[in-house]
């Protein structure tokens, strides 16, 4: 009987062991998401600045899934001329985030990323339009919605159409599909016109840089919206440079010097630093 008895014990523990890792493991499953990044070019993929492979990416599988959680997700393009992406992503339990980014010199980037949030209500559905720049027109199936940011509420569960514009950036289309019992959120990221330049220059008056100035204008650099809430500050004029500060949406600076791609400023300690042209503009004090 005793022989019998640390026979069977050993045995129910063992049975509770795997139960409740298994257990775990499950869980574990139910708790994590996919993320989808395409890119063009191909760019090396880091959350919270950890390398996880390269585009075109999917950790759509069982095991290659995501922990459910808030994530910073970098894009590093392979082509070095072009500037990183950087932006706070959601990854949900059980569903598919989608980064797409589609790179370019100076202003003319592009993107969107696409994640769905479970509802408590599961026979509705809404739909988040977010754009960078903000107070983007937002068309659902060529009907407007207002104006970035905007919630649609109740959207029809179906394929729809989504285009985001603004007078001096390119319009973007994206496919989108709503289900029910889920919040869509669509970020828009808008590339300025070609045209835009273009326009200015024939506007300017040729006489006006021969006009006599009492004192020298002095050009100042506007900090525009930015996916992470700031801007970066290199030493160079390049994504490799060191960050030596950072500067938020609104400020203003003087520049210093202009490249293709980056403004020189002026920070308020003196110190000269480059900033990324793609979140800021030119404007005359």
């Amino acid at each position: 009987m005793r022989k019998l008895f640390f026979i069977i014990i050993p045995s129910l523990i063992l049975a509770s062991l795997i139960f409740f890792v298994l257990q775990y493991v499950y869980k574990g499953q139910g708790q994590k998401g996919a993320l989808q990044v395409t890119s063009s070019p191909e760019s090396k993929v880091y959350l919270d600045d950890t390398y996880i492979g390269q585009t075109p990416l999917c950790e759509c599988d069982a095991t290659d899934m995501l922990q459910a959680g808030d994530y910073t997700i970098r894009l590093e393009p392979l082509d070095k001329k072009m500037q990183e992406f950087q932006e706070k992503i959601t990854i949900a339990s059980g569903v598919l985030t989608v980064v797409d980014r589609k790179f370019g010199e100076d202003s003319l980037s592009e993107g969107s990323v696409i994640s769905l949030t479970a509802l408590s209500d599961k026979t509705k559905a809404e739909l988040l339009v977010v754009s960078f720049p903000r107070g983007s027109m937002v068309l659902l199936d060529n009907s407007s919605i207002g104006d970035t940011p905007v919630l649609h509420k109740d959207p029809t569960e179906s394929d729809h159409v989504l285009k985001v514009k603004k007078d001096g950036y390119k319009e973007k289309t994206i496919r989108i599909r709503t289900p029910l019992g889920y919040k869509l959120t669509v970020a828009a990221y808008l590339s300025t016109s070609l045209e835009a330049p273009q326009e200015a220059s024939r506007s300017a008056s040729p006489s006006a840089t021969l006009s006599p100035s009492p004192a020298v204008a002095v050009t100042k650099i506007l900090i525009l919206d930015t996916p992470t809430g700031f801007l970066r500050v290199r030493a160079e004029s390049s994504v490799g440079a060191s960050e030596i500060g950072q500067v938020t949406p609104g400020e203003s600076y003087d520049l210093v010097e202009e490249k293709a791609g980056w403004f020189k400023i002026t920070l308020p300690d003196g110190v000269e630093g480059w900033i990324s042209s793609q979140y800021a503009k030119k404007a005359e004090e």
